[in-house]
């Protein structure tokens, strides 16, 4: 049997990676493979993936084994989290872990600035994960009051990006 991701049991899944404890994971399906790593911070055990048996078979590659001999990574800064919101402006938040990107490309012109006039379906910002970029659209009109995420920042899931007054 064939083993095949489409765009959302990509993003599913690394949705669920990222909300859990899982430094290193790798899948290797007939022609595909993926290997996600991340750096969780003040963890104190490493992982990593077992290699295959001696004996030439494949070992299970899916498997992932502890090993307290690796040092431990430098802590890394919390994530930013917004300030308080108004209860008049709405959160436009990430829907996934990746990178934002106010602009389609390094020197464009953002997609939105503060006091930008926004409608439905159009690109606010660029979310990259996993080597895909993700146009982000807006699911309302409004107007831009707060952009929260510096451009190229690393985001979570849920993270908010910008605050939005609807029109």
């Amino acid at each position: 049997m064939a083993l095949k991701l489409d765009h959302d049991d990509l993003n599913h899944l690394i949705e669920k990676i990222s909300t859990s404890d899982i430094q290193e994971f790798y899948l290797e399906g007939e022609d595909f493979k993926l290997e996600i790593k991340r750096n969780l911070g003040n963890k104190h055990q490493a992982i990593q993936r077992q290699p295959s048996n001696d004996d030439g078979s494949q070992g299970n590659e899916n498997q992932l084994a502890k090993n307290d001999n690796f040092p431990s990574p430098p802590p890394e800064a919390a994530p930013s989290v917004a300030p308080p919101g108004r209860p008049d402006l709405l959160d436009i938040t990430s829907p996934m872990v990746g990178t934002f990107y106010r602009a389609s490309a390094p020197g464009e012109d953002p997609f939105v600035e503060i006091g930008s006039s926004i409608s439905v379906g159009q690109t606010i910002c660029i979310l990259e994960a996993m080597k895909l970029m993700n146009e982000i659209e807006s699911e309302f009109n409004g107007v831009v009051v707060e952009v929260l995420v510096d451009n190229g920042t690393p985001v979570e899931f849920g993270q908010v990006l910008m605050r939005v007054k609807k029109s």
